[in-house]
């Protein structure tokens, strides 16, 4: 029976997916910045989502017509221009605080003037990248340093231990808890409960010079700016205070405790493990950006957005009330609805994506009978078993009377040859038994052992049900997301077909190579 679960499941997974791709199709991107480039963050007004400001390496920008017109409203100055990370604060969105490459500023009308609340000593101490405001505190990343300030910006303290010198990636804050706030750095994941009093470490990473340990230089040498770490960013959900999701070079890991333990999530549908921005939505919808693109976590596996998005270097995300998606990147400032698509249907596509190549059933069948672990084996076994009792135990016994082999010769007085050692007969005997124990037609030590076997075989073969299961669900998933790619977009295309023939070579692991064999015979080649 559960093979059979899990066969619906996976059908019921690749038709959904078939859905979403399909209206996909429908999932438009709109350029919505003109011809402002090399975009970095974006904000939205939540009350009034026609309220849009973008960072750039140049500046930020501001519209309030969703994008009709848009003014520079402010102008960095120094060698580094870009706006990292701009942000509200929560108590009065009037509010509005730029972290930028030559410090945090803020401005208390909407953007109209600005003020610099904080510069570092150095580039990278000046170098914000993420910010926090709490009623309580402002808190601040830089790419060297974490620094708090209690009284509005005008002082600042810097944290101490690992965290006074390490290049900060994000923070995450909660805001229905105060003082609880985590934070994703080179060094890993810290946490604090008592706003900043306190912090302990809760997800370790190395940080790695250059991406490259053999290079030629030694570790003194190189420069600050260089390191990076298998962590990038880190986000929380805001409908369950104990949830904590981390994005890693290797694909994305779920907190459910308030970070004491990671688990992984499913890299099914990334053409890239490496996250380097996450965004979970007030609905906890989970959002990842990756050097492929965009993708949306649903149903245990990743579905891309991005296929009809013309940009090569996608770096922040937002969603606002009304469920439009934007995205800033290295082309401008992109957004598409995520609402409001019709399902076109679809008839026999997923027929139409089988033709030529063997049916699930099929490819089970055949991987089952590769690893040796059909169900007629264990019936064999107890047939066997039970036909033990009517085999004989046969005993076969041997005897042999040396007693008088040697003896001697006595009881005469008139024969001459009384009182000498004589030899005699050697007698030797045997015999046959045959017994048969009635008791093992009903139950017999095997069957405890075949027992054990069985549900061992069970969990084998359940396994490489779901295994080869999702390998062919997903195979046929890339090749529709091959489908909908354009020509010119040749850099995902390889992707692509190069992740069909990764899937193709796990089910051929998995079946001794029927699958493709299967395929050439179809072909005729």
């Amino acid at each position: 029976m559960k093979k059979y679960i899990v066969i619906l499941a996976a059908a019921g997974l690749f038709i959904l997916g078939l859905r979403t791709r399909s209206l996909a199709d429908e999932f438009i991107w709109q350029n919505i910045s003109r011809e402002i480039l090399d975009l970095r963050c974006v904000l939205i007004d939540s009350k009034n989502p026609r309220i849009i400001y973008i960072g750039s390496d140049k500046g930020i920008f501001k519209t309030e017509d969703a994008g009709e017109s848009w003014r520079n409203i402010f102008l960095a100055k120094g060698q580094n221009k870009a706006v990292n990370f701009l942000l509200f604060d929560h108590q009065n969105r009037n509010y509005l605080y730029a972290a930028t490459g030559n410090g945090l500023f803020y401005s208390h009308n909407q953007g109209q003037g600005w003020r610099r609340i904080f510069q570092g000593k150095n580039y990278l101490e000046s170098d914000c990248t993420s910010i926090a405001v709490l009623s309580e505190a402002i808190y601040l990343g830089t790419r060297s340093g974490f620094f708090v300030s209690k009284d509005k910006g005008r002082s600042w303290q810097r944290a101490s231990g690992t965290l006074a010198n390490s290049n900060i990636l994000a923070i995450a804050v909660h805001p229905k808890k105060s003082g609880y706030i985590s934070l994703a750095c080179v060094d890993g994941v810290f946490q604090t409960q008592d706003g900043g009093q306190s912090w302990e470490r809760v997800f370790v990473a190395k940080p790695v010079e250059n991406g490259d340990s053999d290079n030629g230089q030694e570790k003194g040498d190189r420069d600050e700016e260089q390191r990076f770490s298998q962590v990038s960013h880190i986000s929380c959900d805001l409908n369950n205070l104990n949830y904590l999701y981390l994005a890693t070079a290797k694909g994305l890991y779920k907190s459910q405790d308030k970070g004491k333990s990671w688990d992984a999530v499913s890299n099914y549908g990334l053409l890239s493990q490496g996250i380097k921005f996450l965004l979970v939505s007030d609905r906890s919808d989970i959002y990842a950006l990756t050097k492929s693109g965009i993708f949306k976590y649903s149903m245990g596996r990743w579905q891309e957005l991005s296929f009809s998005l013309p940009a090569d270097d996608i770096r922040f995300l937002v969603l606002d009330n009304l469920n439009n998606l934007y995205a800033a990147c290295d082309k401008g400032l992109f957004k598409a609805n995520l609402t409001g698509f019709s399902n076109n249907g679809g008839g026999n596509t997923f027929f139409l994506y089988c033709q030529g190549e063997p049916k699930i059933n099929e490819v089970q069948q055949a991987a089952i009978k590769y690893a040796e672990v059909e169900p007629q084996k264990i019936m064999r076994w107890r047939k066997q078993a039970a036909k033990r009792a009517f085999l004989p135990q046969v005993n076969i016994g041997l005897d042999r009377n040396i007693t008088d082999l040697w003896h001697w010769e006595t009881g005469s007085s008139t024969k001459t040859e009384d009182d000498i050692l004589r030899k005699g007969n050697d007698g030797i005997g045997w015999d046959v038994t045959l017994s048969w124990d009635l008791g093992e037609l009903i139950w017999n030590d095997d069957q405890t052992s075949i027992d054990v076997r069985s549900r061992l075989m069970v969990e084998l073969r359940d396994e490489i049900l779901d295994e080869v299961t999702k390998l062919y669900f997903e195979r046929i998933r890339t090749k529709a997301e091959m489908d909908n790619l354009s020509i010119e977009d040749r850099k995902k295309r390889f992707e692509k077909e190069l992740k069909l023939q990764e899937l193709t070579a796990s089910i051929d692991a998995l079946t001794g190579g029927y699958f493709s064999r299967q395929i050439h015979e179809s072909q005729g080649t």
